[in-house]
């Protein structure tokens, strides 16, 4: 049922690689519909335990890739389908009662970092890079970031990061309690599969409704902020603004907004 990801189950736990490494994990059309299911499946497949999410190659995933975007500009249809899929993944990945775990090697960026933090435990490489610029290409943060970033590090910082689309280190992610931890990259491995490992053998249900209540406030909040996060994310992917930011990223010059 997959094309973009790779998924491999290993004794319960089971491994979602996101698998477009020739372009660092960008997510195209595909990958963006596959991950607004991917998650429903797996709340439903009783052979799974545990989730690790992880990107092949040297990059967890670079976000959206730049022809899909440019091919979505001014496509008020395009973009409103490619919104419904970010609104889905989100969601999908607030219900999913089983524990899941990110695997951070290289750049998440974008979707990418939106979907790293989205899980309950995020362990990462010290120069891995997490970043959501979306207002760096004229858009709001509209596919997780505005949910997720406040409630992990508070307001300011989530400000800090989301206005000015800057990057952040796994190391200095980790001290300011962005992600679980910063883990050498002849350790990630051997630190993601020891956690699944535990929690793939705790109690199951004391577990997956823990993380269900836990997860209850955060629901609240996200009802308030995705469909309107997503909306003006919608309307900024029509914008003139959006579409100077992709043509210099294609030129590799730096864009002038206009505020249109």
């Amino acid at each position: 049922h997959y094309q973009f990801l790779k998924v491999t189950n290993d004794g319960g736990v089971l491994t979602v690689m996101l698998n477009r490494p020739e372009v660092k994990n960008a997510a195209n059309p595909g990958m963006h519909g596959e991950l607004s299911r991917i998650f429903g499946d797996i709340d439903r497949d009783d052979a799974v335990k545990v989730v690790v999410l992880t990107g092949a190659g040297n990059a967890f995933s670079a976000g959206g890739d730049l022809d899909w975007l440019t091919g979505l500009q001014g496509d008020p249809v395009a973009t409103a389908a490619s919104i419904a899929n970010d609104r889905r993944i989100q969601n999908a990945l607030l219900d999913l009662e089983k524990p899941i775990i990110a695997r951070v090697v290289g750049p998440a960026v974008g979707l990418g970092c939106s979907l790293a933090l989205f899980c309950d435990f995020v362990y990462a490489t010290p120069d891995a890079r997490f970043a959501d610029p979306h207002v760096l290409v004229g858009l709001v943060a509209g596919d997780g970031g505005a949910v997720v970033w406040p409630q992990l590090v508070g307001y300011a910082r989530a400000r800090r990061y989301l206005l000015t689309g800057d990057p952040i280190t796994g190391t200095e992610a980790a001290e300011i309690g962005l992600i679980t931890a910063a883990v050498p990259a002849d350790a990630i491995d051997a630190a993601v599969a020891a956690m699944a490992a535990r929690l793939a053998s705790g109690p199951a249900f004391a577990l997956k409704w823990t993380k269900a209540a836990i997860n209850a406030g955060l629901k609240v909040t996200a009802t308030a902020v995705i469909d309107r996060a997503a909306a003006f994310e919608n309307l900024t992917m029509l914008m003139q603004d959006h579409r100077i930011a992709l043509e210099a990223m294609r030129s590799r010059t730096k864009p002038v907004f206009t505020g249109h």
